[in-house]
């Protein structure tokens, strides 16, 4: 049994390593340093795989078996503290796959933390709110500047890759909601995502905002009983881009809490991704899957 499981757990870190990974550029910071070195874990708070103390943006490439041309790319949630690297990331990324769009799960720039980051930020979160905000705000420019570094490297291998350069999505969850919008509102025209799927958004660190004029098409996915309360600030970006002229979507579950990603809880939320996947065929942005 022991060689059993052992056998098993070299299978699973084969498989992880197997995706290729891509280091993207980025300008190191002044102000922000890391001292506890990247590390992925199971975290019993989170019941989830996470990495915390990512201080070197990378790419973890999926290629769809066949693909179609589109790709997204996916930036897991956390708080800016972790990422929920497997249901806000890597399960994700399989199951677009099978929909021939090729996925890039994004590892931004997140807060230095100590050993156990997501163990810090439930602390704080009981016992001082305050505090992530304080370490979240210089991180935060830095992980947007991640993303907009992600979009420039598919575009300019789109070619090489075999996509579309056109046909380039962003999909974050929580904090990658609100690295989502960051790249939303901070694009060049080199840089530009060709939509974007805003998860459960943190929209709450933004602050205030402009939708830009030309504004790619947003489909925004939430629930209404998201503990954070971010529920009605994700109505207000559907309704900003609305009021706008923009195209736009919107999917407010009634339950489904916050965090959901590609767990199953037996409710009508765990079918969020094929909703996005209507959205996307129905505004051209992908194409059926061959069979």
């Amino acid at each position: 049994m022991k060689h059993l499981i052992l056998l098993t757990c070299i299978f699973i870190s084969m498989n992880v390593l197997a995706q290729k990974l891509v280091d993207l550029p980025y300008e190191k910071s002044a102000n922000v340093t890391w001292s506890t070195a990247e590390r992925e874990y199971y975290s019993d708070i989170w019941e989830n795989e996470v990495v915390t103390n990512v201080s070197v943006p990378r790419l973890e490439v999926f290629e769809a078996d066949t693909p179609n041309g589109t790709s997204v790319i996916v930036a897991p949630g956390g708080g800016l503290y972790g990422l929920s690297i497997e249901s806000e990331g890597r399960a994700v990324a399989k199951w677009l796959n099978k929909q021939g769009i090729t996925a890039f799960v994004l590892k931004y720039r997140l807060v230095p933390t100590g050993i156990d980051g997501i163990k810090e930020i439930t602390d704080e979160a009981a016992t001082n709110p305050a505090k992530i905000g304080e370490r979240v705000t210089p991180v935060l420019p830095l992980s947007v500047a991640d993303g907009l570094a992600a979009i420039t490297y598919v575009r300019t291998n789109a070619n090489e890759i075999k996509l579309d350069p056109n046909k380039i999505g962003f999909m974050g969850f929580s904090a990658g909601g609100a690295v989502t919008m960051g790249v939303t509102f901070n694009y060049t025209e080199a840089n530009k995502p060709n939509f974007i799927v805003p998860v459960y958004p943190w929209m709450t660190v933004m602050g205030e905002y402009t939708v830009p004029q030309d504004a790619p098409p947003m489909l925004v996915i939430c629930a209404s009983d998201d503990p954070l309360g971010l529920a009605k600030p994700s109505a207000d970006l559907y309704s900003a881009w609305l009021t706008n002229g923009k195209i736009t979507g919107m999917h407010m579950y009634s339950k489904g809490g916050h965090g959901f990603g590609m767990k199953k809880q037996n409710l009508p939320s765990d079918n969020w991704i094929a909703r996005f996947h209507e959205w996307a065929l129905t505004e051209e942005f992908t194409e059926a899957a061959k069979k």
